[in-house]
């Protein structure tokens, strides 16, 4: 099954055109649209009752997300086809941004399934899973701002993030006490947890995301076969952001843990607790405010089409 989401940016009536051409020529193929929110997830899922094999989800990162809710646990691959503006998922683990190349690429993938469809661990917040990070605090208000003007994403892409970012960071409460995170897997940290956190990050895979071509690394330990990587700022000042932006550009070694850095690796479980809810966002996809999130770790609960 190809679920397609014919809103995202890349995905044009040409690029469906040619998609559904390349799937078809090699493959049986049931292609389907998603027309409201958790759509993706339902086919997904029946996709999967149904025996598929592989479901191609063409869209961005939210796309991706929806459909990987409904296929875990299953013995139905997923391949992600970018069709977003940014595109981390598929990406990251090294498949063209464009479109129709991505497509090549699968193709040549499933010609060799016994190699490239491998299971891999994802993450958990309270209870729906995400494929490569989490973010909490100012990181997801700027979601909430991007989200605020729709309409604008699909063209402005980049441009909108970056001046989103600029207007909340220019918004933000300065006297904000933040929020807390706390381990639940290791007593140590359990017993000291992170005190003040402006912005979090729970990561699954490394980048965080991408700057044009060039990517944040924030946490370069962070792989589908080990536990969450989480990443938090306590400091929203401008200098101490641009530190980190620096840095993560930069250097492949991530930020380090210590002065206004929480870093923390092999997470299986932890928790953020606020006074006032905060804003979340899972894979890029706003969810909503919360005073308290779990977070956790699921191994080998997806089957994925890596690139050959």
């Amino acid at each position: 099954m190809a679920i397609v989401n014919p809103f995202a940016s890349s995905v044009t009536p040409r690029v469906q055109v040619r998609i559904n051409q390349l799937l078809s020529a090699a493959h049986d193929v049931e292609i389907h649209e998603t027309h409201r929110r958790h759509h993706a997830t339902r086919l997904a899922h029946r996709a999967a009752r149904d025996g598929a094999d592989v479901v191609v989800a063409i869209g961005g990162d939210g796309t991706l997300n929806e459909v990987a809710n409904g296929l875990l646990h299953t013995g139905t691959a997923l391949a992600p086809i970018p069709g977003g503006s940014t595109n981390v998922f598929a990406r990251a683990i090294g498949y063209p941004n464009d479109p129709v190349r991505a497509v090549d690429a699968v193709l040549a993938a499933l010609d060799d399934a016994t190699t490239t469809i491998r299971p891999m661990g994802v993450g958990t917040a309270n209870e729906r899973a995400f494929l490569f990070h989490v973010g909490i605090g100012f990181d997801a208000a700027v979601v909430e701002r991007v989200e605020r003007r729709g309409k604008l994403k699909r063209w402005a892409g980049h441009a909108l993030f970056v001046e989103s970012t600029v207007e909340t960071w220019a918004a933000a409460d300065r006297d904000d006490d933040g929020f807390r995170l706390r381990r639940l897997d290791d007593p140590r940290d359990g017993d000291t947890p992170a005190e003040g956190a402006r912005i979090a990050i729970a990561l699954n895979i490394d980048p965080y995301t991408f700057l044009g071509n060039r990517p944040l690394n924030l946490a370069p330990e962070a792989t589908f076969d080990r536990p969450l990587s989480i990443v938090a700022l306590h400091d929203l000042s401008a200098g101490a952001l641009l530190d980190v932006v620096r840095s993560s550009v930069l250097s492949a070694d991530g930020l380090p843990h210590g002065g206004s850095i929480t870093h923390w690796s092999d997470v299986e479980a932890a928790e953020m607790l606020a006074d006032t809810p905060v804003p979340y966002q899972v894979d890029g996809d706003l969810v909503g405010r919360v005073g308290r999130l779990r977070l956790g770790h699921v191994a080998d609960a997806l089957r994925l089409v890596f690139p050959s």
